[in-house]
């Protein structure tokens, strides 16, 4: 019995190696070294590449009006494994940074999605530099991958207070409830900018475009999260697994058995504590960019603390600010409270979101 329990064992780590073995890497200068029983910081990526999506898909999300790549999503997740405790912070893809080693191709300053055209590596510098976070591994996804990895898993199931449609996204919700979505649904939800829900046979408009997106990418990821532990299907988990690497891909340096180790320590957390936060910005209008997005401090650098706490090292090229100088952040302790306000995209006050809006969808129950 002990050896049949051995052979198991060892055969299904051999094969989940090989599995993970089949991820795409990339090589990424300048990463910061992981310490034994430290936090560790992943950079994940949401690539907006059309790549690898076809027909419906690939009209749904605009391939025939966008080439190249840019970052829609920007997350660091701040990974404890002595606490088994994660923690994510979005930054909103309009937030203005001190380009570093792209300023000869990009300007001295420009928004942060601009920095992925030119790959993982520069964007996780430009982070560093800025914010002072040290990035220890980078995961990018790309929306292929996304639609593939939720189908595998036999959809997701999200509760929409509302009937919801977003014209540019392809999102179509016309009952309310907990519901199953496939992969294409679930992109829609994510990719949603213009989310619209529908109350007393109005249309109700969510104004706050890239900070709702955040909200409901967060609420998909605990859905994606709940349905991957949930699997016990060992067909479906065979196809998630085999899916992974058509839209996943990795640095170098994240190994099988650093990965093994986080899936370890991470097996029993509960989907719904996933901790996320959303970077304290303000919106401003300034020439040559348009629209874009401060970062309002000192509520950016009291969270940036209260998270990262004496991993932060000073920024070498902070961000700027609406009169284009890049002052030092302000000293804070790990004693203070972030600061949070409510959601939106443009105007002078600092945002942020941390409450869930009572119109946005929510990860359910599967029926």
């Amino acid at each position: 019995m002990v050896l049949v329990l051995v052979v198991l064992v060892g055969g299904g780590i051999a094969y989940l190696g090989w599995r993970y073995g089949q991820i795409p890497r990339s090589t990424v200068a300048g990463l910061a070294p992981v310490v034994d029983g430290q936090p560790i910081n992943v950079l994940v990526v949401g690539s907006d590449s059309r790549s690898g999506l076809t027909g419906q898909m690939a009209a749904q999300a605009g391939a025939d009006q966008v080439t190249g790549q840019r970052s829609d999503v920007v997350m660091v997740w701040h990974l404890d494994p002595g606490s088994g405790s994660a923690q994510i912070l979005s930054i909103p893809r309009d937030t203005m940074v001190a380009m570093g080693p792209l300023a000869s191709s990009e300007g001295r300053f420009n928004r942060i999605n601009t920095a992925f055209g030119s790959g993982p590596g520069p964007l996780a510098e430009i982070l560093q530099a800025n914010f002072g976070i040290p990035i220890h591994h980078v995961v990018q996804v790309d929306f292929a991958g996304f639609v593939e990895a939720t189908d595998a898993l036999g959809g997701v199931w999200m509760n929409f207070p509302y009937p919801a449609r977003d014209a540019y996204s392809g999102l179509a919700i016309t009952t309310p409830g907990c519901q199953r979505l496939d992969g294409t649904q679930a992109l829609a939800v994510a990719r949603s900018r213009h989310y619209e829900y529908l109350v007393d046979g109005r249309w109700v408009t969510d104004g706050t475009s890239d900070f709702g997106r955040i909200h409901r990418q967060g609420a998909f990821l605990r859905a994606l999260t709940s349905a991957a532990k949930h699997q016990l299907n060992p067909i479906a988990l065979n196809s998630f697994l085999g899916s992974i690497p058509k839209g996943v891909r990795a640095d170098g340096g994240l190994s099988f058995l650093d990965a093994l180790d986080l899936a370890w320590h991470y097996k029993s957390i509960d989907p719904g504590a996933l901790a996320t936060q959303t970077l304290p910005t303000a919106g401003a209008s300034v020439s040559p960019w348009g629209d874009v997005l401060f970062v309002s401090q000192p509520a950016a650098q009291e969270l940036l603390v209260s998270m990262f706490g004496s991993q932060l090292s000073a920024p070498t090229t902070p961000p700027p600010n609406t009169a284009l100088s890049t002052p030092a952040p302000p000293s804070v302790t790990t004693t203070t409270a972030p600061s949070t306000t409510s959601p939106g995209s443009s105007g002078s006050s600092p945002v942020t979101t941390t409450t869930q809006p009572a119109f946005d969808p929510s990860p359910c129950p599967a029926a």
